[in-house]
């Protein structure tokens, strides 16, 4: 009789420290998540930190030597192209902007999905130049960690001049 009122407690005790461990685990795997994302968004903010200051060596930290550009807009017949452009040609393009002129890709949101490795930061955008508003779209990038430190390996975006005012993405 007595071997039942020490088991039922001894039972509650471990429950207690099984519970309160899972939810541990819980939360560190939360807060990892949330630092994770939180590198993930620099690197994306950092690119943007070298295009806005035309810096291609800050650019290149961030990405990986193989990155791939592509683009998703209207041809001349108003049909939807995809296009590819070259990494090496896009940060002469950058670079090459004259000191008098102005641009500013304002990003209106940054929307992070992650699954271990891998991740996609999602960017809704509007492009202005010289003040006036070019076109808009989203950027799509993807990124992936090795050896713990996440780079770029693959960017598209959409680039409009229509529905620029609406919510994007």
């Amino acid at each position: 009789m007595r071997l039942k009122y020490l088991f039922i407690p001894m039972i509650a005790v471990f429950l207690l420290f099984a519970f309160v461990k899972a939810d541990k685990d819980y939360y560190r795997t939360a807060n990892q998540d949330v630092y994770s994302e939180k590198v993930v968004k620099e690197v994306v903010q950092t690119f943007f930190e070298g295009f806005h200051t035309q810096d291609s060596i800050l650019i290149k930290k961030v990405v990986h030597p193989d990155v791939m550009m592509q683009s998703i807009g209207k041809g001349e017949l108003g049909e939807v192209q995809l296009s590819k452009q070259d990494f090496s040609g896009f940060l002469k393009s950058i670079c090459s902007i004259p000191a008098s002129t102005t641009f500013e890709e304002r990003i209106d949101s940054y929307e992070i999905k992650m699954d271990g490795k891998m991740a996609n930061v999602w960017t809704p955008y509007s492009f202005y130049i010289n003040g006036s508003l070019s076109h808009c779209g989203t950027n799509s990038f993807q990124l992936f960690k090795r050896n713990g430190v996440w780079k770029i390996f693959y960017i598209v975006d959409t680039r409009d001049r229509e529905g620029c005012g609406e919510k994007r993405g």
